[in-house]
């Protein structure tokens, strides 16, 4: 009975800090808030952070249906720019079609702390989303709101080496999202000379990195994660240096999911390594195909593939085929290394056949790879499948060990970009090949 009191009296308690939030927004948003916008911002960021799980989706439902744009405003001034098509008339119709959620978003900026609390809003947004169809239209303004305050102009890029601050090392370990840290001695070697970390920062931000890209400097294209990765590697001389390989790239913020960061540091890394280190020729990346496996597993339908010839159908078909004999029908045995080791060289070409056709002619669409799609539409050329890349558990399960690399080449990445964006996916003649 006592605890039964209790949450009703909790309850009552959130239900009250939830008006109270809702009419400090509407303040926040008044002629009279906006000359005390700091302080109450400020006061609002307080709230929601405060907010406990099931108000803060009520918060949403509020900034979703209450912080909306007036249906029957939009109408009258849509009705009269297409009555007269002015400039006065268009800027009447920008602005009363703009969501106030918008403005208010802008002004919570402004306080102290209120792009990290925007950020953190965001990521809670994105946990709920998928089960709140209805709040599409807020997350579309967070996502615009958030590209415009992140964009690449406003991001600064900084080395992180082994004599950064202990607070970034350990951001650095816990958001490595591709191969895992295993702890200082393995992060300490991936910061010697040989190798390179480099993170975006924001200036709200200062101390936390959005995103980070792992670098090795090799003498040729890596086929194998393994050699990057041993901690107990040693490092190379500096004059062999040709090949500076992308081998990881991590998102740091959640709230900040599809704000496009990782296209533009990559390429701002690859512009101060070859300024540094004049002697590199080739930019590449050794990187996962994590949807593979799926992929396979659902007896994809090659015909049904775009530019994808009868040919090859039947090529495609054979190969799956006779893995699917050699597996007993199950694709999983593909995620044993020992069965890997064991296939006869028939059966690997009939994988890195499937694993080519799938990288050519569906990374283009939304069923893409997204390691793939990510690359390709960041410029990047798809150059070669490399097996037995990643025989860790993640990697047998993704893609049966298989990694690929996309190379860079500087002078081509519009060009390359603009042929993805038409839909076709730029390759090598030894991915020709295996199709």
């Amino acid at each position: 009975m006592l605890s039964e009191l209790k949450a009703k009296a909790d309850g009552l308690r959130q239900d009250h800090a939830l008006r109270g939030l809702l009419a400090e927004c509407r303040r926040l948003l008044s002629e009279r808030g906006e000359a005390n916008g700091p302080a109450i911002a400020a006061g609002i960021v307080e709230r929601i952070d405060a907010l406990a799980d099931e108000h803060r989706t009520r918060f949403f439902d509020h900034l979703a249906r209450d912080f909306s744009p007036d249906p029957k405003a939009v109408l009258a001034a849509a009705q009269a720019y297409a009555q007269n098509p002015g400039a006065e008339q268009l800027m009447r119709l920008t602005q009363v079609s703009e969501a106030p959620r918008q403005e208010l978003f802008r002004r919570l900026n402004r306080a102290p702390g209120g792009t990290a609390a925007i950020v953190r809003l965001r990521r809670a947004l994105l946990e709920r989303l998928p089960k709140q169809p209805q709040w599409q239209a807020l997350e579309a303004d967070m996502l615009h709101l958030l590209s415009s305050w992140f964009n690449a102009g406003f991001l600064q890029m900084r080395r992180v080496d082994w004599n950064s601050p202990a607070q970034l090392l350990e951001q650095i370990i816990h958001h490595e999202a591709v191969h895992e840290v295993d702890g200082w001695d393995d992060l300490r070697r991936r910061l010697q000379p040989d190798r390179r970390c480099f993170a975006f920062f924001h200036p709200q931000l200062p101390d936390e990195p959005l995103i980070f890209v792992e670098v090795a400097l090799v003498g040729e294209m890596a086929a194998s994660i393994a050699p990057l990765i041993d901690k107990k590697s040693v490092p190379l001389a500096s004059d062999t240096y040709r090949v500076a390989v992308f081998y990881s790239i991590s998102n740091c913020q959640p709230g900040l999911r599809n704000v496009s960061l990782g296209n533009f540091l990559i390429k701002r890394v690859a512009d101060e390594l070859k300024r540094e280190l004049p002697q590199l020729r080739t930019f590449c990346t050794l990187s996962p195909i994590p949807s593979l496996l799926p992929w396979l597993a659902k007896d994809a339908h090659f015909a049904e593939l775009p530019g994808i010839k009868p040919a090859q159908v039947d090529r495609a078909q054979q190969a799956l085929a006779v893995l699917r004999k050699a597996c007993g029908d199950d694709l999983a045995g593909l995620t044993h290394a020992a069965t890997l080791h064991n296939l006869p060289a028939a059966l690997h070409q009939a994988l890195w056949r499937l694993a080519a056709l799938y990288l050519v002619h569906v990374s283009a669409t939304p069923r893409g790879d997204p390691v793939a799609r990510f690359h390709l539409d960041n410029g990047a050329r798809l150059e070669r499948l490399n097996a037995n890349a990643n025989l860790s558990s993640k990697g047998l399960k993704q893609s049966a060990g298989l990694m690929v690399n996309y190379l860079y080449d500087l002078a081509r990445v519009e060009s390359c970009h603009d042929r993805f964006v038409h839909g076709r996916v730029v390759h090598s003649r030894a991915l020709s090949a295996l199709l």
